[in-house]
């Protein structure tokens, strides 16, 4: 008899956004066996225009995309089920977001409040959502202005690209690239709303684009896309403020000269709250960072090449022992194993063909 549970143990859930650029479909999936770190051939799982970033519901098994459906930059409910031994996606529902499509998509721990970025829009759209999971209505769509100038073209407006909240769920966080700031919200989930807080100062001409937290709930990490680096910031999570402390460079400018193109992609946090990783486009590299204890600073152990091109999105399995890197240009998901003493990268040699990854997310299974 086959023992069901240690299979879903070994054969971990992938979730596989995309842009949308050919030959992408829509979402895609794919498993990685947490014993050796091979993944399986991705496949189509629901067809969809470019749903570029993808979010769990914390309780149910409900997937949210941001993207295209029947030509409407919408936010998409998928029920989640496993039938004939391989997840199946089914349409819940899906609302029109208004404000043009979205970067990002993130729910609150409750699973009442769903958020979406609008880069283009300069938007945060704030939606509630059902005791099922499904879409129920958008219950505001807040309007950033103003424009930091500091990177001709980039930062003349505001371009909200993350969102996310506090892990008391007190507050929501909406990193702006435009301006040079992480917006901070007070955030009410019984009404799913969101209230002006304050914000954090960002470097700069830095762009912050995404930001994760240190297990511990004190210390922020923000991305910054223009300039390549990572802020840290000190939390206090009473007063919801964020206080700059640290700011470091995620690749040397020399190694950059030679570029056509660089930017900053996606910041992660290990689990065991030791390290974090950074994923730096036209350079082709995960940096791993080490987390001083004590302070929550950084200091880089190494870059690691994805072994592909473009380098959008990565994400690490729930352990933490595997890192699954998205090269969109290159059309591929690399597997690296991560060192759990060092913090070091070593590609697994395991990568699959898979359509303009955008955004890699672990399912809980």
């Amino acid at each position: 008899m086959v023992n069901t549970n240690t299979l879903r143990a070994e054969e971990l859930t992938v979730w596989i956004g995309t842009s949308s650029a050919k030959p992408s479909q829509g979402i895609y999936q794919c498993t990685l066996d947490s014993e050796n770190g091979k993944l399986s051939e991705s496949r189509l799982a629901a067809t969809m225009n470019g749903p570029g970033f993808l979010a769990l519901h914390p309780k149910l098994s409900v997937l949210y995309a941001v993207g295209g459906l029947d030509g409407k930059a919408s936010v998409v409910a998928y029920n989640i089920s496993r039938e004939a031994g391989k997840p199946q996606l089914k349409l819940l529902n899906s609302l029109e977001i208004g404000d043009g499509g979205a970067t990002h998509v993130s729910v609150d721990s409750t699973g009442k409040t769903l958020l979406t970025a609008q880069y283009g829009g300069g938007s945060v759209a704030v939606f509630a959502l059902t005791p099922d999971g499904a879409l129920q209505t958008r219950t505001a769509l807040i309007e950033h202005s103003g424009g930091s100038q500091q990177v001709t073209g980039r930062q003349d407006s505001p371009h909200p690209h993350w969102t996310g909240f506090s892990p008391d769920n007190r507050f929501a966080f909406v990193p702006d690239l435009g301006l040079d700031q992480v917006m901070i919200y007070k955030h009410d989930a019984a009404g799913a709303t969101l209230t002006p807080h304050g914000h954090g100062q960002a470097p700069r001409g830095g762009g912050p684009r995404h930001m994760r937290f240190h297990p511990n709930g004190r210390w922020i990490y923000v991305l910054n896309e223009l300039d390549l680096s990572v802020s840290v910031f000190d939390f206090d999570a009473q007063a919801g403020t964020m206080t700059l402390t640290q700011t470091m460079p995620t690749v040397p400018k020399e190694q950059l000269a030679k570029e056509k193109f660089s930017s900053c992609s996606e910041v992660v946090v290990h689990p065991t709250g030791k390290f974090v990783y950074a994923a730096n486009r036209g350079h082709d590299t995960v940096t791993a960072f080490a987390i001083d204890q004590a302070s929550g600073q950084l200091q880089v152990i190494e870059r690691e090449h994805i072994r592909g091109a473009e380098p959008r999105n990565f994400n690490l399995d729930p352990s933490g022992s595997w890192l699954l890197a998205a090269g969109q240009n290159s059309h591929t998901l690399a597997c690296f194993q991560v060192n759990l003493r060092s913090g070091e990268l070593v590609y697994n040699q395991s990568i699959i063909q898979t359509p303009a990854p955008i955004c890699v997310l672990f399912d809980r299974d």
